[in-house]
């Protein structure tokens, strides 16, 4: 009885002591692992890691940065959609700490009423959030130092999400490289806006300028220049020309020198452009657009082509517009997605999406002079150059009724690099004796768009209201990121380039587009098949009314009755096929939604099952 107590108390020891020794495992293991920042970023675009770009200024900083990270967190007024974002955005800081290699300090603050550290958030700049009337301000900001250099990012908002990496990035880099770069800008538009005089003269307020270039002037020095420009100013590094309409032979001859001398041109030209009409909003002023632009005799003298009566019409790319009563699907209001875009060229880095309404066509035409590379393109099998005037005024139903593909991928936008020839090699036009300083021939490199509107704000932004009252403008593509990545790489700093176009969430579905543009096809062949029907029917009734006399004309006849019924016939029988159409597309995009439903719910659970059921047929087994 004694033996059997003994080993009772053996037995109870033995599995307490096992038990707390599996406790001490288990806490041990917890402590090591909570102590390691392992993470696998499984998203397609890696949307939760640093990029190469960002990677790579870290790596070689020249000196130490610390990133001051300001964030109300105590009040109890903060939502807590904006306390995650914020943890969120701690996060990140935290994997520049560690790319940091020990240049990149991290320092945390709550900057609550009264405190030191709300004084400090005030003194460098960021902005106090009012959440309720009678709360206490709250702060949300970054701030960045490097020696004497400080700069801040006043507020952070989650709208700005997609975007967040490049803000850090960008403020590390404009504290450790405070000199910034020279732009010029010589626009018909006011894409800078316009001088305050003149707009008071006017009676109205001056316009802020275009979201694109307002950007730009955070990291750079940018000059407006005038359209009637003589001689580009030896500062500056890159000139950028939006819709050059009707330039003088002297603005012309200004640029020419301008590249020859090894500046870099961004050049952005249009067959047809909306925001020449003064009020882009506006449909009706819309199509009273101004003139085209063209670069004229440079392009003639690089071997560029472009046709100014031409915009390009592509059935893969139609947008949807809000109409006046109904949205429209637009074929000449480009949205080239991924096929249309060069990945493999660096400037294009991960930008996704991009919309050039009314864009013209560039054509290589350099002979191999200069490298021609195409950085955008238009579909090969569904686009067509279509007249530009008959695009202004005509309806998109219209468009798609002359649509004829030529099964050419046409360049919307292209890089051109190498020896320039100079447009003009006798000399700058007006003066009878050559200038010492002439120059015929040189090295650079120039960027061409086939479009401006493609930056104007309506077709790059939205304006959103932040849950802080604030006004935040958040983009619907990635416009305005090759626009700064063609300014970066022809600017110097590279390492940028990578970071423009992260996080991009619009994920296309492509089968379901290509079962749409399959339909719209075979929807256009049914209507071109019912308007050839009506107009054979029309002239067989105007034949069979001309060959009536007098008072006849104004009966109708057996052969007239019998057209009209034939005609009807058809109409109705064509008219059910194009229904049955509409009925297959939705019947094959609901079929898909379906599968993908069942395969993203039923995965999981499947996949238990069947490790169940294994694990049970093996242990059988081992019996």
């Amino acid at each position: 009885m004694q033996t059997a107590k003994k080993n009772m108390a053996f037995k109870l020891g033995s599995g307490v002591t096992g038990l707390a020794l599996l406790l001490v495992i288990i806490a041990a293991i917890t402590l090591t692992f909570a102590n390691l920042r392992m993470r696998v970023d499984l998203t397609e675009q890696h949307l939760f890691s640093l990029s190469s770009g960002t990677r790579e200024i870290l790596g070689k900083l020249p000196s130490d940065v610390t990133l001051k990270f300001y964030f109300s967190r105590s009040s109890q007024d903060v939502p807590i959609e904006l306390k995650t974002y914020a943890q969120h955005v701690q996060d990140l800081l935290q994997e520049y700490r560690l790319a940091g290699h020990g240049h990149v300090y991290l320092e945390t603050y709550d900057p609550q009423p009264d405190s030191e550290a709300e004084e400090w958030a005030e003194r460098q700049g960021l902005e106090a959030q009012t959440i309720s009337p009678l709360g206490a301000p709250m702060y949300f900001g970054l701030v960045a130092s490097c020696g004497s250099q400080e700069t801040s990012i006043p507020a952070l908002s989650p709208n700005e999400d997609a975007k967040l990496e490049y803000m850090i990035t960008r403020l590390i880099t404009r504290v450790v490289y405070p000199k910034k770069p020279v732009l010029g800008v010589l626009s018909s538009l006011p894409v800078l806006g316009m001088p305050q005089e003149a707009m008071m003269m006017m009676r109205q307020p001056a316009p802020q300028g275009w979201m694109a270039f307002n950007i730009l002037k955070e990291d750079y020095d940018v000059r407006q220049l005038p359209v009637d420009l003589e001689r580009v100013d030896p500062e500056i590094g890159t000139l950028i020309v939006v819709h050059p309409k009707n330039l003088t032979d002297q603005t012309l001859y200004a640029i020419d020198q301008f590249v020859l001398r090894g500046g870099h041109l961004i050049a952005c030209v249009d067959p047809l452009c909306a925001a020449d009409s003064g009020d882009e909003g506006n449909p009706m002023m819309r199509m009273m657009g101004g003139g085209p632009s063209t670069l004229g005799k440079l392009f003639d003298a690089w071997g560029v082509g472009f046709d100014t009566t031409k915009v390009i019409a592509d059935l893969r790319a139609v947008t949807r517009l809000r109409g006046q009563k109904q949205i429209m699907e637009s074929p000449t209001f480009l949205s080239i997605s991924k096929k249309g875009i060069n990945r493999e060229d660096i400037l294009m880095g991960q930008v996704e999406q991009i919309m050039l309404p009314y864009a013209g066509e560039l054509v290589d035409k350099t002979k191999g002079k200069l490298t021609f590379t195409p950085l955008i393109t238009s579909s090969s099998d569904a686009s067509c150059p279509v007249d530009a005037m008959g695009a202004q005024f005509a309806s998109v139903t219209s468009i798609r009724a002359q649509f004829k593909p030529d099964h050419i991928a046409h360049v919307l936008a292209a890089r051109i690099q190498g020896t320039f020839k100079s447009a003009f090699p006798t000399g700058q036009p007006g003066s009878t004796n050559s200038s010492p300083n002439h120059l015929l021939s040189g090295d650079s490199v120039v960027l061409v768009f086939a479009d401006s509107d493609f930056l104007a704000d309506r077709n790059c932004v939205s304006m959103e209201r932040s849950m802080l009252g604030g006004v935040t403008y958040a983009p619907i593509n990635d416009n305005i990121a090759l626009f700064d990545n063609g300014v970066e790489q022809l600017s110097g700093r590279k390492e940028l380039i990578g970071i423009r176009s992260r996080g991009s969430f619009n994920r296309p579905f492509e089968v379901v587009e290509e079962l749409e543009y399959r339909a719209m096809r075979t929807w256009q062949d049914k209507e071109e098949e019912l308007s050839n029907e009506l107009e054979k029917t029309r002239q067989k009734l105007a034949e069979i009314q001309q060959q009536k006399k007098g008072s006849q004309k104004l009966l109708i006849s057996k052969e007239q009755q019998d057209a009209i019924e034939h005609f009807r016939e058809q109409e109705t029988s064509i008219n059910r096929e194009l229904k049955n159409v509409r009925k297959s597309l939705r019947k094959d995009i609901d079929a898909l939604g379906f599968w993908v439903k069942t395969i993203n719910i039923a995965t999981v659970p499947i996949l238990v099952v069947a490790f169940g059921c294994i694990r049970s047929a093996l242990r059988r087994k081992r019996r």
